[in-house]
């Protein structure tokens, strides 16, 4: 293993792409060992079984060989044995799900300094919608949906240090101009279309995978659109 931190991938599915070869996810899984072994971690989704053998089916049709599931929830949750899959996997995968019970899971399970150490040590590390913005810097949270005064942002793992969304480009982003709006100005947040991804580095470089990302910045109290990151730039 590196002492250095890798580049961490921030996905967002796109619709039906689980009943197709997926070639943004076959190419994430080919960035480094063949046919890696995949630490899932099913904390935003609370290890819910169908959803991690459909995820874990896909993986393999795409490229992944083993996929194992981190025990963190539930009446199977084992530290010991969590610990155990995330150290020998090639790669740990983030899945989708509630991006506020994922979190609270990881800390409560006590795994976040440890996904921290690996991090910094150089695993590779991806995320699929949800999953993408826990391993961002922050999400917000309302107490009362139906009241914006009650906004207030919390902390993810902050392995990609920038901010962004997933999936919210059929009501304009309206998640992450929250988001923003919470964060100081200059902030840029970048938005995530369906089918489409990042590569971001430790040094905070991004490259749009797979489609345009949309970018975002916090400037004189509003949010202003930026110009889309095109793949290549």
């Amino acid at each position: 293993m590196t002492t250095r931190p890798s580049p961490v991938y921030l996905l967002a599915g796109g619709p039906g792409s689980r009943r197709k070869k997926d070639s943004l996810l076959t190419q994430v899984l080919g960035c480094g060992t063949p046919a890696p072994t995949i630490a899932y971690v099913g904390a935003a989704s609370h290890d819910n079984r169908e959803f991690f053998a459909m995820i874990a089916g896909h993986m393999q049709d795409c490229g992944a060989g083993r996929v194992i599931l981190v025990p963190l929830a539930g009446t199977r949750a084992n530290s010991d044995k969590a610990r155990a899959v995330l150290e020998t996997a090639d790669m740990v995968f983030i899945s989708g799900g509630d991006v506020e019970r994922g979190m609270t899971l990881l800390e409560t399970s006590g795994i976040l300094p440890y996904l921290a150490r690996l991090h910094a040590g150089g695993k590779p590390f991806f995320g699929l919608s949800a999953g993408s913005i826990m391993l961002s810097r922050q999400w917000v949270y309302w107490d009362d949906p139906d009241n914006d005064a009650t906004a207030h942002v919390f902390p993810c793992m902050g392995f990609a240090p920038l901010l962004c969304d997933t999936h919210g480009e059929a009501d304009e982003w309206e998640e992450l101009h929250a988001l923003l709006r919470l964060t100081p100005e200059g902030s840029v947040g970048y938005g995530i279309p369906s089918g489409a991804g990042l590569c971001v580095t430790p040094g905070g470089s991004v490259t749009a995978l797979a489609g345009s990302l949309h970018r975002f910045i916090h400037r004189n109290g509003k949010v202003a659109r930026l110009g889309d990151l095109e793949p290549g730039e």
